[in-house]
């Protein structure tokens, strides 16, 4: 008796830790048929590089680099000054944010919807995607116009419960 239920555990267990390796397909998107094992060819077939382009290359790594470290001085520069700031400097922290999330989203897109596998829906996502950001470029254009500006709205949010608490 103690055998079989120890023998029930253990096949339990094995059930548990043995998984197929399946690639992650998004269910809702069309796919592309793929060959097996995803050749091209043959194994005895030479390799054909992609041809070179510089800005998915070098340059886009630069300037994802350069965006994350403009992000650093734009970032603690109103928390030294205790909330006020320039309005240039909060545009430029509201504009380098911008392009650090469009360069962000659009690595995920590249790494998760890849063009070889959903082929038009990755052009449909960077479409929304440049289409999103631009939307947001005017909203920030509205925020830096119309109101006290990326940091102002921070500070407002951080704010609000503590006045709403000295009120009551």
């Amino acid at each position: 008796m103690f055998s079989k239920s120890l023998l029930r555990c253990s096949l339990n267990r094995a059930a548990f830790h043995s998984s197929s390796k399946r690639s992650l397909t998004i269910p809702f998107l069309s796919t592309l048929p793929q060959k097996p094992g995803g050749v091209t060819g043959t194994p005895n077939d030479a390799y054909v590089p992609p041809p070179p382009d510089k800005l998915h290359g070098s340059v886009h790594w630069d300037f994802e680099r350069v965006l994350a470290v403009a992000m650093v001085p734009l970032v603690t520069l109103p928390l030294a000054t205790g909330g006020s700031f320039m309005t240039v400097a909060d545009s430029l922290l509201a504009s380098v944010l911008l392009g650090h999330v469009y360069v962000g989203f659009q690595s995920c897109i590249i790494d998760y919807i890849p063009k070889r596998v959903y082929g038009k829906n990755f052009n449909y996502a960077m479409y929304l995607l440049t289409l999103g950001s631009l939307i947001s470029a005017i909203g920030i254009y509205k925020l830096e116009t119309e109101e006290n500006g990326l940091v102002g709205v921070v500070t407002n949010l951080w704010t609000s419960k503590k006045e709403e608490e000295k009120q009551k």
